[in-house]
């Protein structure tokens, strides 16, 4: 299962392996406190589109085409939560945007399940 989740949230068992995946360590947030399993900043989108983005809901859809193009491009990290998607029975991507539908670990679930299930299907 892969869930999605504010690191400014209380962490709960249920998380499972808990992977943040943000470029930018999120402020107020102590290591002890995030329960971080892994930090996988190479996931998240670059500078350059996280800046162009700036979380408005308005740009969501073609954000959702460059970040996924970003990822064709960043196939290590890619395959890094695969593995750990594989290995795990619950994995949840942590992120410290305010806006929980329109940000990056929403998107990048988005990709996993689509990209998960065509290979599952193959």
């Amino acid at each position: 299962m892969l869930k999605t989740k504010r690191i400014y949230d209380e962490f709960e068992k249920s998380d499972g392996f808990r992977v943040l995946v943000d470029r930018l360590w999120p402020r107020g947030i102590s290591k002890e406190k995030a329960k971080i399993d892994l930090w996988l900043k190479e996931v998240a989108p670059s500078r350059e589109l996280r800046k162009w983005f700036q979380h408005d809901p308005q740009k969501w859809k073609e954000f959702l085409e460059k970040y996924k193009d970003e990822l064709g491009e960043n196939l290590d990290a890619v395959e890094t939560v695969k593995k750990i998607l594989v290995k795990q029975p619950v994995v949840t991507l942590v992120y410290a945007a305010k806006d929980t539908q329109h940000n990056n670990a929403v998107a990048l679930a988005e990709y996993f399940h689509q990209n998960l299930l065509k290979e599952r299907k193959s």
